[in-house]
């Protein structure tokens, strides 16, 4: 996949696929009758120079897709964005990505691009998913002027939502990964972040049609009535 994203740029930049056209861009579907045995998800991760999207950058970016209720490795998103003006010296040891694999990265307009026409329009996982959101709207609406909303879920909820007398140890991607035993290879690392997140749904998934929960608008129906009654236990 990932040569076919260098193929793609390299395409780009020399004019054989046209300039950037914000028409022709594929439109976010909304959550409905879409089957969960069969349609299409994409699980994303971004790594940052920080965690306020309102100061810090997206720096990677991460995402594989579940189709059929299989995780597809042939169908995944893999960039570094070159970035060499930003400053990672407090997140480098974190994330690993230093200030030359910033020089040598993508271009972040032809990334962004990319990015939106391989998630063609489809519903975005991710594990707290308001953080992941936050920073890439941002960066497609300072970078290509892109606004449109897509459908988000946050995996976060997901899991406790379906396994609700689960004891992780905490609500962190290590804790449920530990839980269900599985394996993460490199935390941090975008792509990996996001293979683990997807493996964490089909967790999920697979719970909810066992739940008769069988499209995707009654998952995310079953998570804003998971975050009710959350908010109601307040108090």
């Amino acid at each position: 996949m990932l040569e076919q994203i260098r193929h793609w740029i390299d395409q780009r930049r020399a004019g054989t696929r046209g300039a950037y056209d914000p028409e022709h861009l594929p439109s976010p579907r909304a959550a409905g009758d879409q089957a969960l045995s069969d349609c299409r998800l994409v699980v994303l991760d971004l790594e940052t120079t920080g965690l306020h999207p309102g100061k810090d950058q997206v720096i990677a970016i991460g995402a594989v897709a579940i189709t059929g209720s299989v995780i597809h490795l042939e169908d995944q998103f893999d960039l570094i964005l070159r970035r060499p003006e930003l400053d990672i010296s407090e997140t480098v040891l974190i994330h690993g990505i230093g200030p030359e694999a910033l020089t040598r990265g993508h271009e972040t307009e032809d990334a962004l691009v990319h990015l939106l026409e391989w998630m063609n329009g489809d519903p975005i996982l991710a594990y707290h998913s308001a953080f992941d959101q936050k920073f890439l709207e941002k960066t497609l609406r300072q970078t290509l002027g892109y606004t449109q909303s897509h459908t988000w879920i946050d995996v976060a909820d997901l899991l406790p939502a379906f396994f609700p007398d689960a004891k992780p140890g905490g609500r962190g991607l290590d804790n449920w990964a530990d839980f269900f035993g599985l394996e993460v290879s490199e935390r941090h690392h975008a792509a990996a972040d996001a293979l683990a997140t997807a493996e964490l749904t089909l967790i999920a998934l697979n719970k909810a049609q066992k739940n008769d929960v069988s499209t995707l608008g009654e998952l995310t129906n079953k998570l804003h009535y998971y975050r009710r009654l959350k908010r109601m236990q307040r108090f």
